[in-house]
């Protein structure tokens, strides 16, 4: 492994250290910031658990709608294939249309539920 060759997982390396370093630059800038604008540092830790546990509780609905959704779409993709003459392009073509469908029923789902 000698030439061109090493140089991937060195590169490799290289990209996972840089992504690393510029997270915890930031994210000490942004720490340093806060400090500077006169939070204390329990402020800064509250305000952190905060976001990590605001939830959406539609977000498990939304995605079941949708995985369903594109579940009855894989199968009547299957079904049409097996029936008649068509070929494999009509798959993406009902995933699009069934995920987008399972979207708007979870669009009214919430909406309904929000105004009650």
């Amino acid at each position: 492994m000698n030439g061109p060759e090493i140089l991937i997982p060195l590169v490799f390396f290289f990209v996972i250290a840089a992504i690393w370093g510029s997270y915890i630059l930031t994210r000490h800038k942004e720490r340093i910031t806060m400090l500077d604008k006169g939070l204390k540092p329990e402020d800064i830790k509250l305000l952190y658990e905060k976001s990590a546990m605001q939830v959406n509780p539609y977000s498990s609905l939304k995605w079941g709608i949708v995985f369903v959704a594109i579940g009855l779409a894989v199968i009547i993709g299957m079904v049409l294939r097996n029936t008649t003459y068509v070929d494999e392009g009509i798959y993406p073509a009902l995933i699009a249309l069934f995920g987008g469908a399972g979207l708007i029923v979870f669009y009214a789902v919430a909406r309904k539920r929000s105004v009650d």
